[in-house]
């Protein structure tokens, strides 16, 4: 075969498969467009569901707080505060006609001790102010986990002399990783060690301050059943603690007449006429 007729064959090249693609075209363009907008419109709509069941809605308590709205949770009467030198000075006499949810506070529970060597700069003018100005007043120990438990509520006795008319006396436990390096059991042994002390000088049974998840999950001996719960527990409009309880801190945002800044907010979980039954008696 010579060189002019190689030049004269055609070489046929192969078919190659259509594109796919274009089918997918002819669909789409054979769907109403209608069809994409409600498509969207369904799609925008379940975003927004989850996005405000997941994320807005479980915090939409601590958004309101963060941008200076107090949260008061409806169905509570007996309202209160509790205080500390953080809130440096009261103005008692607005206090005294402040409200929350239109309901008066009633009472105040002070910071008095912490450990065995720290007494709260402000607690003998609070706690002296706080009845003259027809509070019923409270005292609260903040334990320390360097302390052997029986020097520090020989120590909160010898500073704080509750009256007749007082709240039981507080102990306040909480904060998981300040108890990080002693056991379970331990932390139980020391609390019920103070606990059961001061119970025996005053004859009544101690109040018991913690955040939720210490209570349920380190304060699980059964005996700390006895004693009144007062649970910290932010940011939700009712409490999901299964247990009973007494007291409820339901923020520490909250915003109040006479006093300065924030300050935490209390609920009793009773009437007023429960609320008295829980007084310290004449003996």
């Amino acid at each position: 075969m010579n060189r002019q007729s190689n030049n004269n064959i055609r070489v046929r090249k192969p078919r190659g498969r259509k594109k796919s693609g274009r089918g997918f075209l002819r669909i789409f363009h054979r769907v109403p467009i209608w069809s994409f907008l409600v498509g969207g419109i369904l799609v925008g709509i379940v975003y927004c569901f989850v996005l405000f069941y997941f994320f807005v809605d479980p915090y939409s308590f601590q958004w309101k707080a963060i941008y200076g709205e107090p949260i008061y949770p409806e169905g509570y009467k007996v309202r209160g505060v509790d205080i500390s030198h953080y809130q440096e000075r009261i103005d008692w006499e607005r206090l005294r006609n402040a409200s929350m949810n239109n309901d008066p506070v009633t009472f105040v529970i002070i910071k008095a001790t912490e450990g065995v060597s720290l007494m709260d700069d402000n607690f003998n003018e609070n706690f002296y102010l706080a009845r003259r100005h027809g509070f019923i007043r409270g005292a609260y120990h903040f334990m320390t986990p360097d302390v052997p438990a029986d020097k520090q509520a020989h120590f909160f006795l010898h500073q704080v002399h509750l009256e007749s008319g007082d709240l039981p006396p507080v102990l306040d436990i909480e904060d998981k990783r300040r108890w990080k390096s002693v056991p379970d059991k331990e932390i139980q042994r020391r609390a019920l060690e103070w606990l059961r002390i001061v119970e025996q000088h005053y004859g009544v049974r101690p109040i018991i301050y913690s955040g939720l998840s210490f209570r349920r999950d380190i304060l699980t001996d059964t005996t700390f059943n006895r004693y009144p719960y007062w649970m910290a527990h932010y940011y939700v409009e009712r409490p999901t603690y299964k247990g009973e309880w007494a007291f409820w801190q339901h923020t520490d945002c909250g915003k109040v007449d006479g006093i300065k800044g924030l300050v935490d907010c209390d609920v009793y979980n009773g009437t007023m006429t429960d609320f008295m039954q829980t007084l310290i008696k004449e003996e």
